[in-house]
């Protein structure tokens, strides 16, 4: 095959591809980033203004050497886009943007319907800056990783928002003691709220955290630390709740009657719970390196996930229940439902590896 042949096979391929509606044209070219979307207007005059009215801005592919650089890029792209059209999402890869870059971003996403936006970045200024106002009545998934400092006077004002991730946030009531309680606004204007997840949050100023929503569904708390003491969480409608900690000792109060799914992990504390009972009850999933408490501690718990079917607990939490045999051998098993068990390794590092070891028991 010549050149002339394979030159009138690709554009053949081309015309193919050019044919197809703008829709799906916008869909084909999410998955490779905008700078590529950009350089397909140099195909043709049908290619042009293809990219301009794109409706998924995805910036994470994009590699520049310098901030700056990529900071002017996302301005220019802003900028030349048309107006018209509505945004579906935005992602911003993990760099360090200046706040007016950040916040010209939000103030075009938000004047454009947007749908879901991924920030995952930190600001120039490395000690945190004051958490922005979000105010949308379109955004339906937020996604953020930022270093910023939520205080009783921010807001997030999302009617619609039904997905919620925060990394990296700081909850501070700091100089703030008479409006404690104002730290749970972070969420109050969320009322559709179904998945949240604080990831590596910390908390100053405030030993009580509530979380309270009557639609959510699934929560997640992985290494939130600092002040904090207590956790309240009023969800009638919460299926599933995943805590991972380090080494802190927090008391949960906890009114899901609907909970289906329980994950537990820690390397010292086991779990306190302060509960009416988790009758829908049916996975839980329990890993406690270290633990400093006594056998009675997890006997404890163990009593008020008596509806459990489907149990997964460390090997150490075992070897501790082993070593206080009077404490339970009077008693008769609290899980009448079990149908199976699962046992993690003796040690995590081997977990973390993909070692998989387990023991089932058919009740």
């Amino acid at each position: 095959m010549d050149y002339k042949q394979v030159e009138k096979r690709m554009n053949a391929e081309i015309d193919r591809l050019s044919n197809l509606p703008d829709e799906l044209i916008h869909k084909i070219l999410s998955f490779v980033g905008i700078k590529c979307a950009i350089g397909t207007s140099a195909l043709s005059s049908r290619w042009r203004y293809i990219w301009t009215s794109m409706p998924y801005l995805d910036f994470s592919f994009e590699n520049f050497s310098t901030s700056a650089r990529l900071s002017n890029f996302v301005t220019n792209v802003l900028s030349r886009r048309n107006n018209l059209v509505q945004v579906v999402s935005i992602k911003l890869p993990y760099r360090d943007f200046s706040s007016d870059t950040l916040r010209q971003i939000m103030n075009y996403a938000f004047s454009h319907n947007i749908q879901q936006l991924d920030i995952k970045c930190f600001p120039e200024n490395d000690n945190g800056s004051p958490f922005p106002l979000f105010c949308s009545e379109s955004l339906k998934h937020l996604s953020l990783r930022w270093r910023a400092v939520f205080t009783p006077t921010s807001t997030i004002e999302l009617p619609a928002l039904t997905s919620l991730y925060l990394e990296d946030i700081t909850l501070s009531c700091d100089g703030n003691t008479e409006k404690t309680d104002k730290c749970i606004g972070l969420f109050s204007k969320c009322a559709n709220l179904k998945d949240l997840t604080l990831s590596h949050c910390t908390v100053r100023g405030l030993k009580r955290l509530d979380i309270c929503h009557p639609l959510l569904s699934n929560l997640t708390l992985q290494y939130v630390h600092g002040s904090l003491k207590v956790v309240n969480v009023v969800a009638p409608q919460l299926k599933n709740l995943s805590i991972s900690y380090s080494d802190e000792m927090l008391q949960f109060l906890i009114s899901a009657p609907d909970l289906v799914s329980l994950c537990y992990k820690n390397y010292l504390h086991p779990l306190y719970l302060s509960t009416e009972g988790f009758h829908s009850l049916e996975k839980v999933d329990l890993c406690v390196r270290h633990s400093i408490v006594g056998a009675q501690d997890f006997v404890r718990l163990f009593l008020q996930l008596q509806s459990v079917k489907f149990l997964t607990v460390n090997m150490e939490i075992l070897e501790l229940l082993s070593l206080s045999v009077e404490l339970i051998s009077n008693q008769p098993s609290p899980f009448a439902n079990l149908k199976s068990l699962h046992i993690y390794p003796a040690r995590l590092s081997e977990l973390r590896n993909g070692l998989k070891m387990s023991t089932e028991t058919i009740c």
